[in-house]
């Protein structure tokens, strides 16, 4: 296995982490980290990085008996087995379990309709934050628009249009938070330079650990739908 070192002046400890486009593991090395030891850190969590593997390359179909999460709650897939109607969710099911979301129409059908949902309720909160955010900076955007993207959460282009994954409505409210809040402050700071983290801090206090959050269990996300 291929693993790619990264050294990192700012890091205080070896790092193993699982991209989510793919491009293979990668290692953060200290400033004074040595090469024997690399070595040594990733034979210890080999097991933990094949398991990672394995799971990001069995996508999780959205069919009933699918677990997907909504908002950071994880929620059992149903059939109503009724032809018309709407999605809705549901509280567990009197035997205990998950909260439920119920899909009507044909099985062969739910996995299409319950991403359409998904993304419409991505849109929803994610309009809510970038007004919120852009009005606090005093920064008007452009067009919003909800993707099917697995190589970043979110990009501003330099007319102001926001782009998003819709799978942010996957993870918890503050994560879908702290995406718009970074999108956000890229219509002031089109870089990623110390001015630009720290108004993205301010928009969104929780930006170092949303991003530690995004690095854990970003791949997790990309593996629906």
């Amino acid at each position: 296995m291929r693993i790619r070192l990264r050294q990192d002046a700012r890091a205080k400890r070896y790092l193993l982490r699982l991209p989510a486009d793919a491009s293979g593991p990668v290692m953060t090395v200290p400033q004074h980290g040595d090469l024997a030891r690399a070595e040594r850190f990733a034979r210890a969590h080999v097991e933990w990085l094949l398991e990672r593997i394995d799971r990001r390359d069995k996508p999780v179909a959205l069919m009933p008996g699918d677990v997907v999460p909504l908002r950071g709650v994880d929620h059992l897939i149903c059939s109503t087995g009724t032809l018309r109607g709407l999605i809705r969710q549901a509280p567990a099911a009197e035997d205990g379990g998950l909260p439920r979301l119920l899909v009507p129409g044909e099985e062969a059908h739910v996995p299409r309709k319950l991403v359409t949902w998904l993304k419409r309720e991505a849109r929803a909160d994610l309009e809510k934050a970038v007004i919120l955010h852009s009005g606090r900076l005093g920064k008007p955007f452009g067009a919003l628009s909800v993707r099917d993207t697995r190589s970043r959460w979110g990009s501003c282009a330099s007319n102001g249009n926001l782009s998003f994954s819709w799978r942010l409505i996957l993870a918890p409210p503050e994560i879908l938070d702290y995406v718009a809040a970074h999108e956000v402050a890229h219509l002031k700071e089109m870089n990623h330079s110390d001015r630009f983290w720290a108004l993205c801090r301010q928009l969104a206090p929780q930006t170092p650990t949303a991003r530690q959050w995004l690095k854990d269990h970003g791949a997790r996300l990309h593996g629906f739908g």
